[in-house]
């Protein structure tokens, strides 16, 4: 299976709805509160482009946030990301 990492904000609601998803598909990921980080969170944002969290990785690949990761499970793509 496919290794998620996920780059969150504490109290971010995207974030927790894209952990929750994950959760709920018994799919295990690594979570890396950059909240008290600037510096982490800088990086992440330089590495992908993007300014909002979460930022979700499988593989070292980036995905997006948390509405990609919605998009992905509804159109099954999620599964062929993790095998």
């Amino acid at each position: 299976m496919g290794r998620v990492t996920l780059y969150t904000l504490r109290g971010c609601g995207y974030c927790i709805r894209a952990k929750q998803l994950l959760d709920a598909r018994r799919i295990a990921y690594t979570d890396y509160d950059v909240t008290s980080d600037g510096a982490e969170r800088a990086r992440v944002k330089s590495l992908t482009g993007h300014l909002t969290f979460p930022q979700v990785f499988i593989d070292d690949r980036f995905v997006g946030g948390c509405d990609e990761l919605h998009a992905l499970e509804r159109g099954g793509g999620l599964d062929s990301l993790l095998t």
